[in-house]
């Protein structure tokens, strides 16, 4: 196996280089640490880049991509392209103080967004012939936006780290003005082929452009997506991300930072149970390649770097049966279909019912079903979810459909096979006052779900973590995370 690791970066524009920085011990400017190399790094946009470029991930505010799709003739993108100057210029005079360096940065970036600016005129004044749909371009329009975030902080990590000494190298995965489009395996391999690990501290861009488009497959996770593969491609000993917060037992907001305890150790079960509920230590796609090729994945806070962080492995099973982390989400909308011709044609209705949510591009977390009841919970906004219901209602005209905001808690571990620990669980949430409207366990045991109110949500993560985590009986830990 090869000795280098891929580490993960993103976060605001100070954090992105801190991340690099404080993990190198610098003695009068020069780096002492051994291992300095033998390291990939992998970043994001700076924060907030992304949400101006496309749209805001959680408002839904427009940035250049939506204000570009839905433009008329005000022509609001190019306002849009002026505050991205702007806020880029803001980030770069923030990091570096030297005018010449300042101006370099500011060159590089300027005349990305100076490509994208023609292009986008170009498309549009295309566009205006009958013959040309713009609907047709938008998401080669998206990929290429996307990449201007991911360029613009990986050349100004490596540029700051040459400034550290550090022989630190772009890597420059975006495609720009390359006319091949290859696929992502091979635009890595092409990238690294002539890089010397021993030597040399690959900065490459989170974004990488492709034959498929990674935004139309991995959406807001291509980063994860490009960093996964490259651990794959070139074979890393380890795979890093780095995040602005630990993998804990449960959102120290909430709990509390004294009860709130960092993993040591978890799976990539676990993993994939807390990235469907939208808390994820890895996209699931990007997690498929570093677990097939046994590559362990270490999550690791970008503040605490001598701190060991949470190692997650394919094959690693908690010594003793326990719940590791309490997690879960609110804004759930739960859709009841009830049909009494369902009973005998559940098959129908609930393939005929997924491809209405496929179709309106619903995300659901979990379902339940009975004899002539599905209920499906769904991650996404009011508006898709009336879009979903009538069209089930139109399908279906005598199903009895009830949508009904709730938030969904869970307990999830690596081993959770012991006896009492379901009936502990809701007992600890009856204690609490808190009714609970639907229970999910799998025979995998490595969660446990509980739909409750939206209400219920904050008291139901603290009631759980209290008895599943911090609790004591009889001497021996109900759970040790």
């Amino acid at each position: 196996m090869n000795l280098h690791t891929v580490e993960k970066i993103g976060g605001t524009s100070m954090s992105d280089y801190a991340a690099v920085r404080d993990n190198i011990v610098f003695k009068n400017g020069k780096a002492v640490k051994t291992g300095l190399y033998q390291r990939i790094f992998v970043v994001s946009a700076y924060g907030g880049i992304t949400d101006l470029l496309l749209e805001h991930k959680k408002s839904g505010r427009p940035g250049i991509f939506a204000l570009f799709a839905g433009a008329n003739e005000d022509h609001s993108w190019n306002d849009a392209i002026d505050a991205v100057r702007d806020r880029v210029h803001e980030i770069n005079a923030a990091l570096f103080t030297d005018a010449n360096q300042l101006a370099r940065a500011n060159d590089f970036i300027g005349e990305r967004l100076e490509d994208a600016e023609r292009c986008l005129a170009d498309l549009e004044r295309v566009c205006q012939h009958g013959h040309f749909a713009l609907e047709g371009h938008l998401n080669v329009v998206c990929e290429m936006l996307a990449s201007i975030g991911e360029a613009h902080s990986a050349w100004n990590t490596a540029e700051l780290l040459r400034q550290e000494g550090i022989n630190a190298r772009f890597v420059d995965l975006t495609g720009w003005r390359d006319g091949e489009h290859l696929t992502l395996d091979e635009r890595i391999e092409r990238a690294f082929r002539d890089i010397d690990l021993a030597t040399e501290l690959p900065i490459a861009t989170g974004y990488a452009h492709t034959r498929e488009g990674l935004m139309g497959t991995f959406a807001r996770g291509y980063s994860e997506m490009t960093f996964s593969r490259i651990a794959v491609v070139t074979g890393a000993r380890e795979a890093i991300i780095h995040k602005e917060y630990h993998l804990s037992s449960a959102d120290p907001r909430l709990v509390g930072e004294a009860e709130a305890v960092p993993i040591g150790r978890t799976n990539y079960d676990v993993a994939d149970q807390l990235a469907n509920l939208g808390m994820e230590a890895i996209h699931p796609r990007a997690a498929k390649g570093l677990r097939q090729q046994e590559i362990p994945l270490r999550v690791m806070n970008t503040f605490e770097p001598e701190h060991a962080g949470t190692l997650v492995t394919g094959d690693y099973v908690s010594e003793t049966p326990c719940v590791e982390i309490i997690a879960g989400r609110k804004n759930i909308y739960a859709v009841e279909c009830f049909d009494q011709d369902m009973m005998g044609l559940m098959t129908t209705y609930d393939r005929a019912i997924n491809d209405i949510i496929r179709r309106f591009k619903g995300s659901v977390v979990t379902k339940d079903i009975n004899a002539n009841t599905i209920t499906n919970f769904l991650a996404t906004n009011l508006k898709t979810v009336k879009r979903i219901r009538a069209a089930i209602c139109e399908a279906y005209p005598d199903c009895d459909i009830q949508v009904r905001k709730v938030a969904i808690v869970s307990a999830i571990g690596s081993d959770m096979k012991v006896p009492g620990m379901l009936s502990r669980a809701v007992a600890a949430l009856a204690r609490a006052g808190i009714s609970v409207l639907a229970v999910h366990q799998s025979m995998r045991q490595v969660d446990m779900q509980f739909v409750v109110n939206e209400n219920d949500y904050e008291q139901a993560v603290k009631s759980l973590h209290h008895a599943l985590v911090e609790v004591y009986d009889h001497g021996e830990a109900i759970c040790a995370a």
